[in-house]
């Protein structure tokens, strides 16, 4: 009796449960009249978007992938530099009126925005109230409120973009000497934080769409997961990391900080995190790599920054070639200058010496060596043209196509190097007419490589962004507009009581990333959009192209060496050996005179179509390659008279010799010839 009793009481509590969840849950026909791009649960109140129509999906007729792709932002940037230098978050739990607020020190009127005050030259004043008036941000000029609130990021997503590098961003001095803050200034500490909330931002949508996985913002961490995201329709989230010491790899008075193990560590931890593609030095001299200056009142408050991490103001030198770095210049930064100790001051720059003297340090090829063993891109914006110089010459020693410039820091004499490795370069988010111009000088080398365009928006990045060109400007964006696609119709976007237009606010924020393009559009015509929608296709070749590099076999080493001459020391060896031993602390050093010879003895016939020089200051600058099956026989395969130090990499018809000679004609200085290594592979 008692066990029907429990039976039948059971049975009345699942009838009951069966009625309440059909009562609660969507039926099959209300799930399908939702469409697939829409949230199920939104938070309220919450952001406009501004846009219908569905985002397109798929893939091209040949199965490229299709959209924009912003290779530069940064979504968690309020994170960074003590977690108070840029106001407001991305997203919030609590709600839209909790991520869209001023910085506490902000009230009532910003007179405590100091860094507005520094980077701006106005007083900081303004209304700090975000959420739902808006009344002063943000704003294209305004470098310390939020831009990238995850329904602006909807937006631009919406209108086409389907490629987002979320840079994660830190700087210590800055964070040291900037007066809020509410947390550590440790780099890494920061970089770490970022990574994991950009993370949680993605569970944050997802749980708009019924659970992970479900959202449009995708984090992927190689271009195969990229492609299918993109062909989804959703937009593919990468992570990179710039910042000024990373693994903790300063520099104080010239003495690095750090050493191999912590860039091993440090790759390895980034690489764990999903980091797929970073800068190695950012703003400051590290113990990796020499940095492209910055200019003006920025560049002296940048160059007190140097000093104050590193104990040394930048140097400069007279350039060697055409790429030169930006000048530095006199004007002054009293806000900045300020911080520097008594009797310390900034030096004066000549002006026909452009050019950082600090390169690409050992450590800082061994770091770039360690991106290529993980497949990683690296950022060449922000390093100086010697720096640059020596990460391109690896790059094409090795035929390794992962290199990137973002958004226009690199000098733009390097772009047909990058694409000729293959790499993607994307231009700042300029000003319509600023970007058209740039976009229609570079387009001969894109049509002669065949890849497409992007944008680098530095959103949260303290740059600027386009002012409005003004509602009486030639052809204004008119709203409501359609998408690039054709698919989708966007038109003005409303935060709250605040409605935008780009004609009049300019792009106050990601959300009118679309709305830029369209000025783009009607600016420049659809040739040059046709170009950026290529971009995320082009993006993901240099990504894929670079997950399937894989390092050639040096041929030569451990191989018999010998020379025409060796140059004696009592403390070391200058054997020719050392220029096949595979270590690149050791060299091979000749006699001092211009007809000299190094030979190796490969072991077997090979089919050899490359050859690298890896030269230590005494160089040669008329040389030639020669090969030879029996030792007796030579043909010369390769020859220049302009050799300029260096790495150098001769490619050749792939030509069967087990012998190879490097014939030495003339001299690039008073010492003799010296080589680290020699690199010897087929083709």
């Amino acid at each position: 009796m008692t066990t029907y009793r429990t039976r039948r009481h059971l049975g009345v509590v699942m009838l009951l449960l069966l009625v309440l969840a059909a009562l609660l849950l969507p039926t099959p026909s209300s799930a399908a009249d939702r469409d697939w791009w829409d949230p199920a649960d939104r938070p309220a109140p919450d952001s406009g978007i501004g846009v219908t129509g569905e985002p397109f999906k798929g893939t091209g007729p040949h199965g490229e992938v299709r959209g924009f792709v912003d290779a530069h932002n940064h979504i968690m940037s309020n994170e960074a530099f003590g977690g108070r230098l840029i106001c407001g978050r991305a997203f919030s739990e609590k709600g839209i009126a909790d991520a869209l607020k001023d910085c506490p020190e902000h009230y009532p009127d910003g007179s405590l925005a100091v860094f507005d005050f520094i980077t701006g030259g106005g007083d900081g004043r303004h209304d700090p109230v975000g959420w739902p008036s808006f009344a002063d941000w943000p704003a294209h000029d305004s470098l310390t409120h939020q831009q990238n609130y995850y329904a602006w990021i909807e937006r631009a997503w919406r209108g086409g973009q389907r490629v987002l590098v979320n840079d994660l961003v830190t700087n210590g001095v800055i964070c040291s000497v900037y007066f809020f803050k509410d947390r550590g200034c440790d780099e890494m500490t920061s970089i770490r934080l970022q990574a994991k909330l950009t993370y949680d931002m993605q569970a944050y949508i997802d749980g708009m769409y019924g659970g992970p996985g479900k959202g449009w913002f995708r984090i992927v961490t190689d271009s195969a997961q990229a492609r299918d995201v993109i062909a989804q329709g959703k937009l593919a989230v990468v992570l990179g990391v710039e910042t000024s010491e990373p693994f903790g790899c300063k520099q104080v008075l010239d003495i690095a900080q750090c050493d191999r193990a912590d860039i091993d560590a440090g790759l390895d931890e980034l690489y764990a995190l999903g980091v797929r593609s970073m800068f190695l030095c950012h703003k400051f001299d590290n113990a990796l790599c020499g940095v492209r200056f910055d200019s003006g009142a920025l560049g002296t408050a940048i160059n007190v920054g140097q000093f104050l991490s590193t104990g040394t103001f930048w140097r400069t030198e007279k350039c060697t070639g055409p790429q030169a770095d930006n000048p530095i210049g006199p004007t002054a930064a009293p806000g900045a200058e300020k911080e520097l100790p008594e009797g310390v001051e900034v030096p004066a720059y000549a002006e026909d010496a452009r050019c950082n003297v600090r390169g690409l340090t050992g450590l800082g090829e061994y770091a770039v060596r360690g991106m290529m063993k993980r497949n990683m891109m690296l950022e060449i914006d922000h390093m100086s043209v010697k720096a640059t110089g020596r990460v391109l010459d690896i790059f094409e020693a090795e035929s390794y196509p992962g290199v990137l410039s973002s958004h226009s820091w690199m000098d733009l004499n390097w772009t047909e190097r990058l694409y000729g490795l293959g790499g993607f370069a994307a231009q700042y988010m300029n000003g319509s007419e600023h970007f058209v111009a740039e976009a229609r000088r570079t387009e001969p080398l894109r049509d002669k490589y065949g890849v497409g365009y992007g944008y680098g928006t530095d959103m949260n990045g303290v740059g600027g962004w386009p002012a409005p060109r003004g509602a009486d400007a030639p052809d204004p964006v008119t709203y409501p507009f359609r998408s690039a696609d054709g698919g989708s119709v966007l038109d003005r976007q409303t935060t709250g009581e605040r409605t935008w237009d780009l004609n009049t606010d300019g792009a106050a924020h990601y959300g009118l990333v679309p709305d830029w393009i369209e000025d783009i559009r009607r600016v420049g015509g659809q040739d040059v959009v046709d170009d950026l929608f290529r971009g995320a296709e082009s993006y993901l070749d240099t990504w894929g192209a670079s997950e399937r590099h894989r390092a050639g076999v040096n041929l030569a080493d451990g191989a018999r060496a010998t020379a025409s001459s060796t140059e004696w020391n009592p403390f070391t060896s200058y054997a020719p050996g050392r220029a096949v031993d595979g270590d690149r602390s050791t060299r091979w050093a000749g006699d001092w005179s211009d007809d000299e010879w190094l030979r190796i003895d490969l072991g077997d016939t090979h089919r050899v179509g490359r050859v690298t020089l890896d030269w230590e200051r005494a160089y040669g600058t008329s040389y030639r390659i020669e090969l030879s099956a029996d030792g007796t026989d030579w043909r010369t395969v390769w020859s220049t008279t302009s050799g300029d130090g260096g790495l150098d990499t001769a490619v050749f018809t792939p030509t069967p010799a087990r012998h190879l000679r490097v014939h030495f004609l003339g001299r690039g200085t008073q010492w003799g010839y010296s080589l680290y290594e020699v690199g010897v592979q087929g083709q």
